[in-house]
């Protein structure tokens, strides 16, 4: 097997032998007609082109027409457009054979003429005088027998360095021949996190002072492979939190890799309000803080857990959480109807625990009108194919396919024929007009279902992300064959899709972050954790509550958001729980339950949850879900919800007339608790605090309260022992204050 093939490759091997030898590889004398072989525009000029910029979206692939009225496709992914532009454009002005150095597209690159650029090629250099011979040769196109370029390989693919430390990696190019060629010098490469490692030009990777798992991406020619590397902490570990299930086992043992110590598990009360919270999107009530922290079953907090699936709770909180996802917005005011359906039926399947594979099919197949079939309201909603497949693939496999609609994936291997084989299974849908306005009746339309590729001009059949699903005959609606192909066991991205998604919900941090970006290049933090969920939710009939059942009963999830001595700059190891702000309708709610007031909402009955609202009109409606973050339905990423801290929000909270009249309502609990004379104040204090922490007030809290609430306010006549009976605006500004804690506003 011939380890290189061309000239080119004997000068990039010359110049990349300090690497090679560094890494300990070797290879063989290079003979006469390897030296003398003609220079491949494909296989030799483009990576040049690549490694120095030239193709990049901010130089000459710009959208819009390149730079200069001079256009190369973005990082070389149609070489033949780039040929053209090169050779053919211009009248042929950027090239000079005869005299082949004062080519402008060299003397451009080299500095020699001014370039907006800069100098990106210079003279001495191994990438200037590849290209130099190839237009002395005559700049063609193909030399009529150079191989294709079919995988490029990382050495080593994963290693684990010490913070400070360095890793030089070796790129290694495989062909259609079987050669090989050494191509450390031309890969791109790029760090996924650059705060923990940055890679070099030339492939070394520095580890900074972060501990966990970070991955460098190498490119070539369009080819990608992935460095991973585990930076450890180092830190002496004692013991672990006993294991629970398969998660613990993956999670504490990645971190005994690493040498993180993990927090000690939570108390009973921060399980208790987290696992409502997180389950159930509301606080436990004071019955059931008071009957879980007086059990002393040891298997309460799986119970709990159980119990809490069961609830309706339970569908109302994951409702929310799907139906801004699937853009269930109103838009006009006979979208009502839709709205109304399309919530109800995610809800009531959310609560019969229908299989999520179930679920989804049930979408995309679906046809019908909307009362007849709710389902239907996603496609009144999602109308041109390119929409839909965006959104199904971002939404169910973690794939964004935006960029492939223009260019191939700068990150990926999808093409623009991949996105448009994905769009051809919606390319048979017909509507017809309904006797309710605004509705349609949603069919399949017989006939050949197929897209056309707008740059190509090809006309494309149905393909799943490069798996061939066969023919599909014109009477088959494709959606179906889509779906069985989705939720298949051997799919590679379906259930991953899922557990990731789930997987952030209750640890802030998704194993791949974000949640809906799977990629080769984006490994996950804890790749056997990943396999092992993937496998469990399959094996399971892809059971929703099984798997929240499983990550909630794991000590993993009951570990304390304390942080012990070694880690607190984890970020991405579950070493601790990661504390995260209550969302904007999770947080009304609360704000209702320990003022004990009520938000009204349009056409809902009284005392509907603000989680349990079907729509996005409600948060146009409502400044308190407005301010804090609640989606508007318009996109399928979660990074649509805002959880970040606001000074509007702060001073929503601290003085808006909304909180005001929350407080005083004269049903409220400040009015209640002032009227019960069957209570003590500390009896009063105590209910508070249950209802707003889950946990009984420390002493000196319990102290600081009744202190405030029974001592009268300083004046010239006021007695230093002097005592009062609280009154309602004691309370208000008891509980005021409580509200405006980070413990409230926060679930740890």
């Amino acid at each position: 097997m011939k380890t290189l093939h061309n000239a080119a490759s004997t000068r990039l091997f010359v110049l990349c032998f300090p690497v090679v030898m560094l890494l300990g590889s070797s290879a063989g004398a290079l003979n006469a007609e390897e030296k003398n072989s003609p220079v491949s525009f494909v296989n030799d000029v483009m990576p040049v082109l690549t490694k120095a910029g030239c193709n990049m979206g901010v130089c000459h692939a710009k959208a819009g027409g390149g730079q200069n009225g001079f256009q190369l496709s973005l990082l070389g992914f149609e070489p033949l457009d780039d040929y053209d532009s090169l050779v053919k454009e211009a009248h042929g002005r950027r090239l000079f054979p005869s005299v082949s150095s004062k080519s402008l597209l060299l003397t451009k690159a080299s500095g020699e003429t001014p370039h907006g650029g800069g100098t990106r090629l210079p003279r001495d250099s191994e990438g200037y005088q590849l290209i130099r011979r190839w237009i002395e040769e005559g700049a063609r196109y193909s030399t009529g027998n150079e191989p294709s370029l079919e995988s490029v390989d990382v050495q080593p693919e994963r290693g684990l360095v010490n913070m400070g430390e360095t890793q030089q990696l070796k790129a290694i190019a495989k062909y259609s021949d079987g050669s090989k060629r050494d191509v450390t010098e031309f890969a791109l490469y790029e760090s996924n996190i650059k705060s923990m490692a940055d890679a070099t030009e030339e492939g070394l990777v520095k580890v900074h002072d972060i501990p966990g798992k970070v991955a460098v991406m190498v490119r070539y020619q369009g080819k990608i492979a992935v460095f991973t590397a585990a930076i450890p902490l180092g830190a002496p570990i004692q013991e672990v939190p006993a294991e629970k299930n398969m998660i613990d086992r993956h999670v504490f043992a990645n971190l005994k890799e690493l040498g993180i110590p993990p927090s000690e598990v939570c108390d009973d009360a921060t399980f208790l309000r987290r696992v409502t919270l997180d389950i159930c999107g509301r606080f436990p009530t004071q019955e059931e803080t008071e009957s879980f922290l007086a059990s002393t079953d040891p298997k309460k907090r799986d119970e709990v857990v159980e119990r809490l699936l069961r609830s309706p709770n339970y569908a109302d909180y994951f409702a929310s959480k799907w139906t801004p996802l699937l853009k269930n917005r109103r838009d006009a005011a006979n979208d009502i109807t839709s709205n109304f359906a399309f919530h109800a039926w995610i809800r009531d399947s959310l609560l019969a625990n229908v299989p999520y594979d179930q679920l989804v099919r049930e979408l995309l197949g679906a046809t019908g009108t909307v009362v007849s079939n709710p389902p239907v309201a996603w496609y009144k909603r999602v109308k041109d194919p390119k929409d839909q497949l965006e959104d199904i693939a971002q939404l169910f496999l973690g794939v964004r396919m935006q960029c492939a609609q223009c260019h191939h994936h700068p990150f990926e291997r999808w093409s623009q024929d991949d996105y448009y084989s994905l769009s051809a299974f919606f390319s048979q849908i017909g509507r017809k007009p309904t006797g309710t306005q605004g509705e349609d009746l949603i069919f399949h339309k017989r006939g050949i279902a197929q897209a056309k590729n707008v740059k190509s001009g090809e006309m494309l059949k149905p393909v799943a992300l490069g798996d061939d699903i066969g023919e599909i005959s014109p009477d088959e609606d494709p959606r179906l064959r889509l779906g069985n192909w989705m939720s298949s066991k051997d799919n590679p991205f379906f259930a991953k899709a899922l557990v990731n998604r789930y997987w952030k919900h209750f640890f802030k941090r998704a194993l791949i972050e974000p949640e809906d970006d799977i990629r080769d290049t984006n490994p996950p933090s804890n790749p056997e954790l990943m396999t092992a969920l993937e496998e469990h939710f399959i094996q399971s009939g892809f059971d929703l509550k099984q798997l929240i059942t499983l990550i909630t009963q794991s000590h993993t999830y009951q570990l304390s958001s304390m942080p012990n001595e070694y880690n607190l700059q984890d970020r991405q190891n579950y070493s601790r729980f990661y504390p995260r702000r209550l969302q904007a309708e999770v947080l009304l709610d609360s704000v209702d339950q320990l003022a004990g007031s009520t938000t009204a909402f349009a056409n809902l009955p009284p005392g509907t949850r603000a989680i349990a609202l079907p729509d996005n009109s409600y948060t146009k409606a409502s400044a308190f879900l407005k301010v804090f973050g609640r989606p508007n339905s318009a996109s399928v990423c979660e990074c649509e919800r805002v959880q970040s801290s606001s000074l509007a929000q702060s001073l929503h909270l601290i003085n808006s007339s909304e909180m005001k009249s929350k407080l005083a309502t004269a049903t409220g609990r400040a009015a209640q608790l002032a009227k019960a004379s069957d209570k003590s104040v500390e009896e009063k204090v105590n209910e508070l605090y249950l209802i707003a922490f889950a946990r009984k007030p420390q002493p000196e809290e319990l102290q600081t309260a009744v202190h405030y609430l029974t001592t009268p306010a300083a004046d010239a006549k006021a007695k230093p022992d002097a005592k009062k009976t609280p009154n309602s605006k004691d309370y208000q500004d008891l509980i005021w204050a409580l509200m405006n804690t980070k413990e409230f506003l926060f679930n740890h």
